[in-house]
């Protein structure tokens, strides 16, 4: 399983842009849960945290195609230092308006600097790969491992924060977020020599000069926002799954094992030389999300919980790395940074949505009932993915490499 992957590193600067990659968006996986748990324990309320979080996810799904667009405009480096500063600065002042007790407003407005000032840096790590391996076999292998890397960070990001914050002190676990951000971004910025060209904009071509225009990408971004609805809702439902069992704590630990079954499936996937098309790929494993989410509404036991969580993250790493391939091949190289941060926004948005509605529907109707909604979320992806699929029909044949 390993074979595959090997060589993938060698080449010049690979190894720093994919470091500084990692470490720069290991936040997108404590943000979330670090702002709930920090909210929460304020305010003694699911919902509000639930909607703090959600405007964080909202504002950065609206704000990543335009990070991702500027990027390819005028290149990654130029456009990630000022992000990163006012980020950091953003979710400083989130945690001051929380701790000093100010007004709600105030929550909710750096939690909308927050959002919108987060960089899509898994996007703009992709596109430094598909410029170093358009049209290779490796592009696959690459985007297989970016995928693992995404779970190892949901594996790692969700348990650290929350021990962190229940153990250590409230604010501990969106200070090291904060820490994480910054230093990595400024990293990837530094390292100039594997980032994609900036191309002129007459090399949209036929798009209207947006991703989103394009027919299969527009299908794709609706897929994954009914996924990110999964994602968000199953996110905060299992934080409160764990304290109406005494386990709060424990919280973190289950939603790493959601990841972990991510992790596991992700590595076996990128190592396969796969012979059915990228399109039958996705619809199948869009399948196989749905059936493996399936026991967690009828579960009332943590132990249990864990072990269906890592079942039912089987499908994740393979619906997202057949969704990124087809948006490298659907996608003009001119748009390819806003290409990818169009899935990335579209599972943002989806978060949002589904935090949302997860902090209502578990305070109305409790976490196991909540889960319900995961699974309509879950079985609607399924619904478009199937019945639109006919418009991420490609060629089996490598794209041509790009000079």
């Amino acid at each position: 399983m390993i074979g595959p992957y090997r060589g993938l590193f060698t080449g010049p600067g690979v190894k720093g842009f994919v470091l500084a990659g990692f470490i720069g968006r290991w936040p997108m996986s404590m943000l979330g849960i670090g702002v709930v748990l920090l909210v929460e324990g304020l305010t003694e309320s699911f919902a509000v945290a639930g909607a703090v979080s959600a405007v964080c996810s909202l504002a950065f799904a609206v704000a990543a195609p335009l990070s991702g667009r500027l990027a390819d405009r005028f290149g990654q480096s130029l456009i990630i230092v000022p992000f990163a500063v006012v980020n950091a600065l953003a979710v400083v002042a989130l945690m001051l308006s929380a701790g000093l007790g100010l007004p709600a407003w105030t929550l909710y407005a750096a939690a909308l600097l927050t959002g919108a000032t987060s960089l899509s840096l898994g996007s703009m790590v992709r596109a430094r790969w598909s410029h170093l391996h358009a049209g290779s076999a490796k592009l696959h292998t690459a985007f297989a491992f970016e995928s693992v890397a995404d779970e190892v960070i949901f594996v790692t990001g969700p348990a650290l924060v929350t021990v962190l914050a229940t153990a250590v002190n409230p604010y501990a676990g969106l200070a090291v977020a904060m820490v994480a951000m910054f230093t990595g971004s400024i990293a990837l910025a530094l390292q100039r020599s594997t980032q994609p060209p900036v191309r002129p904009a007459r090399a949209n071509g036929g798009s209207g000069g947006t991703p989103i225009l394009i027919p299969g990408v527009a299908l794709l971004s609706c897929v994954y926002l009914n996924l990110g609805a999964v994602f968000g809702s199953v996110d905060l439902i299992t934080v409160a799954f764990a304290a109406e069992h005494g386990v709060k704590g424990a919280s973190g630990f289950l939603l790493a094992a959601f990841a972990g079954g991510s992790l596991v499936s992700g590595l076996w996937f990128g190592s396969r030389n796969w012979r059915i098309s990228l399109r039958g790929r996705f619809v199948r494993t869009l399948g196989l999300f749905l059936v493996g989410l399936l026991p967690i509404v009828f579960i009332g036991q943590v132990p249990v919980m864990a072990v269906a969580l890592f079942v039912a993250g089987f499908a994740i790493s393979p619906t997202l790395i057949t969704g990124f391939s087809l948006t490298e091949r659907l996608v003009p190289p001119s748009l390819l940074t806003e290409g990818m941060a169009w899935i990335s926004t579209s599972i943002g948005l989806g978060v949002a949505i589904g935090a949302w509605a997860g902090g209502r529907l578990t305070e109305m109707f409790g976490a196991s009932s909540a889960y319900g909604f995961s699974l309509a979320c879950a079985a609607l992806a399924v619904v478009v993915g199937v019945g639109g699929s006919g418009l991420l029909r490609l060629p089996e044949a490598p794209s041509p490499v790009r000079t």
